[in-house]
């Protein structure tokens, strides 16, 4: 195994586990000051902690690194630090951390190369200190503003995020809605929670111009809008997607293709176009979850074992995913959009979150549980939750979706 960077991968270092940890510090202060709707006093004033919440981050995802480096010492296992390039057909060479170089050929390799974040080339933005999705994570300050540009997920978690930090946010999406995959019906329920949190959203707009750099002071950097109009900030984050790390490695030297956006192609078993070389994960233009990456694993470790492959391949699968804003977002399948543009005939089973006597125990304002259903068959075809908590309810939806369907006798 050669690692050039992150023992432990995208998720753990730079995505989902430091993401959710901060997620759990903004809930903590999102709740504590709003406990006064339920009768507690005394926490309205809280605040953050810079120093223990970087602390509280770094401890969760290095516990985590320190596990998968213990796993990497095992015995049977050569784990290199260094960097990997393909000379030839089942051939690499490796560059390593101790300044050495290393030759490797193999009968069976898997190419599992991870993603960086997308810097879009808009003027004057790679000379405005801007941050990316991994650079905020260093927590260096809270600023008093700051301008996302991107409607999508990753934008949407963090104005969540800094909004409930203490931060004013103004998001710009190029979309009519916040997550332009998703339903608008769904969106604008998260879109109404950010709204309450002091997210102000700029819809169908695009960022032309920065200039500027990210700073101390409220107008340090600008973004120059379509529109004609500016965004003033303190600092700017960037959060228009990722790209695979497929630019790196000398996958031509090896013969495997990638596609126009970069990305490795791949079969239903995750072969690729060369002989005995398998790729997982995001590079592979698998949905950029670990849950995903790790299913890929499994598919392909069905063929290294020299399984029946019949029950392990992509063809077919659901991937499950959650949005961890106040009024969180989980779907699986199709959205009621997607099928209406595959063709089918389908019918909507809805209700308002705050329709749910649960829910208005807990005040819940926002949000929808929504069924698409196939209307000639009355099969399932997707799930969207929307509303608190949503992520941990949809296991239960999940775990339905896994169910072989009843047979009619």
């Amino acid at each position: 195994m050669v690692e050039r960077q992150y023992v432990g991968g995208t998720c753990i270092n730079v995505a989902c586990i430091p993401t959710k940890s901060l997620v759990a510090s903004a809930r903590w202060i999102r709740d504590a000051r709003t406990d006064s709707l339920f009768g507690v006093s005394g926490t309205q004033d809280a605040t953050i902690n810079l120093s223990a919440l970087r602390a509280h981050k770094e401890g969760i995802v290095d516990a985590m690194v320190d596990a998968h480096e213990k796993m990497f010492s095992a015995p049977g296992l050569d784990f290199i630090r260094g960097e990997a390039q393909f000379i030839a057909d089942k051939t690499v060479e490796v560059a390593t951390e101790d300044g050495n170089s290393r030759t490797i050929t193999a009968d069976r390799i898997l190419v599992n190369l991870g993603s960086r974040p997308l810097l879009p080339p808009i003027d004057g933005l790679a000379d405005s200190g801007a941050w990316t999705s991994e650079d905020i994570l260093r927590l260096e300050r809270i600023p008093e503003t700051l301008t996302i540009i991107g409607g999508g997920y990753i934008g949407v978690e963090f104005a969540q995020i800094m909004a409930d930090f203490g931060s004013k946010v103004t998001l710009i999406a190029d979309t009519e809605h916040i997550f332009p995959r998703e339903d608008a019906d769904a969106a604008a329920e998260v879109a109404a929670g950010l709204k309450d949190s002091g997210v102000q959203i700029l819809y169908s707009v695009r960022a032309e111009k920065v200039t500027g750099h990210v700073g101390e002071a409220a107008d340090s950097v600008s973004v120059h809008l379509s529109d004609g109009t500016q965004v003033h900030s303190a600092a700017l984050l960037v959060a228009t997607g990722r790209v695979p790390n497929t630019d790196q490695v000398g996958l031509e030297a090896a013969g495997i293709d990638v596609d126009d956006r970069g990305m490795i192609i791949v079969d239903q078993y995750q072969r690729t176009s060369a002989d005995g070389v398998w790729a997982a994960g995001d590079s592979a233009d698998t949905p950029m979850f670990t849950h995903a990456s790790w299913h890929d694993f499994r598919v392909i470790r069905a063929q290294f074992d020299d399984e029946d492959t019949q029950f392990r391949s992509t063809t077919g699968r659901n991937i499950p995913y959650a949005v961890f804003t106040a009024v969180e977002l989980a779907r699986i399948g199709l959205s009621e959009k997607e099928a209406v543009e595959s063709g089918l005939a389908v019918r909507i089973a809805k209700i308002p979150a705050n329709a749910i006597p649960r829910a208005k125990a807990m005040r819940v304002q926002h949000g929808l549980w929504k069924a698409i259903v196939d209307e000639h068959t009355d099969k399932i075809l997707g799930v969207n939750l929307v509303g608190p908590q949503s992520g941990e309810v949809f296991a239960v939806i999940h775990f339905g979706f896994q169910m072989p369907e009843e047979k009619s006798p």
